[in-house]
């Protein structure tokens, strides 16, 4: 570990961990495609790897991994695809200068880790006949590891809310909608669309306790990703002129969502259908429990 200075090791750490942390389990199980190695059937059919050849020692960080190899990527960016197996030692150092080791199992190989690998060449492939790490930089990954993995399912259980809202509109009284329509795959206002959303924001100004809930949908143009995204955009764009040009304070809105081509108003089979179709549907809601307060 001694070309990795503790300054590059601890900005390489985090950078890495935040490129490849959010990808969850999934995805470094997919990253087993893109790491293509040969000598691995040989490389399993020796049974001590001390009788093999010494390859070099490499050092860098840990940027993918599948459940027999590392990646690991060097300082000047190059990468080097290495095997471990059962008979791989993997250690970490803890205390004043490194004194003192302890024993890891392969699940402490996380992405992101900065690691000194010994190797041994078999055929084609580099094993890894050891590999060694700091305690406090496993510590670190586990944070990281463990903070995204809690941040990711936070997220998804707000995405799955946000996406509930409209399913639970019948909690509100919808005291109207009104929809502004868009050119196809723009999500640029027309100036109709603008005066539209004003008055709609008058309108709902002078209900009390009135929420408004933005939703952008699409017609059937493109594919879903692309929709998703555009419906998105479009949500958004109504929100902000809303709020930056018609005075409507953002703490009364609900958040916005897109909702791609799902519930379309008219047959997407004909143009004058696709254009009713792309829409951002403004709604006017009261809570049922406040209604009339």
């Amino acid at each position: 570990m001694s070309n990795i200075s503790t300054i590059n090791r601890a900005s390489l750490l985090l950078a890495t961990a935040a490129l490849l942390a959010p990808a969850s389990v999934s995805a470094q199980q997919e990253s087993r495609e893109d790491i293509i190695v040969s000598g691995q059937q040989e490389a399993q059919a020796i049974i001590d790897l001390s009788e093999a050849p010494r390859g070099p020692e490499i050092e860098g960080i840990i940027s993918a991994r599948d459940s027999s190899r590392l990646q690991v990527t060097a300082d000047d960016g190059s990468k080097t695809i290495v095997g471990f197996s059962d008979q791989t030692e993997i250690k970490a150092s803890k205390g004043l200068f490194g004194l003192g080791r302890k024993a890891l199992a392969t699940d402490a190989l996380l992405n992101g880790l900065p690691v000194s690998v010994e190797t041994v060449q078999i055929g084609d492939e580099l094993v890894a006949s050891q590999i060694s790490l700091r305690d406090k930089d496993l510590k670190t990954a586990n944070m990281i590891h463990n903070g995204t993995a809690q941040g990711f399912a936070e997220q998804t259980a707000a995405t799955e809310a946000l996406r509930s809202r409209v399913g639970d509109i019948d909690k509100y009284n919808v005291k109207g909608t009104t929809n502004v329509n868009f050119d196809t795959g723009k999500a640029t206002l027309s100036s109709q669309g603008k005066a539209d959303l004003c008055a709609t924001a008058q309108q709902a100004d002078a209900m009390d306790n009135a929420l408004l809930l933005v939703v952008g949908y699409t017609d059937s143009t493109g594919d879903y990703e692309y929709n998703q995204q555009l419906s998105e955009k479009r949500a958004s764009r109504v929100v902000n002129y809303i709020q930056q040009n018609c005075g409507w304070k953002p703490y009364r809105m609900l958040t916005p969502t897109g909702m791609s081509e799902a519930d379309p108003m008219a047959s997407n089979d004909t143009a004058t259908g696709k254009a009713q179709n792309r829409r951002v549907a403004v709604n006017i809601l009261v809570s049922k429990g406040l209604d009339g307060l």
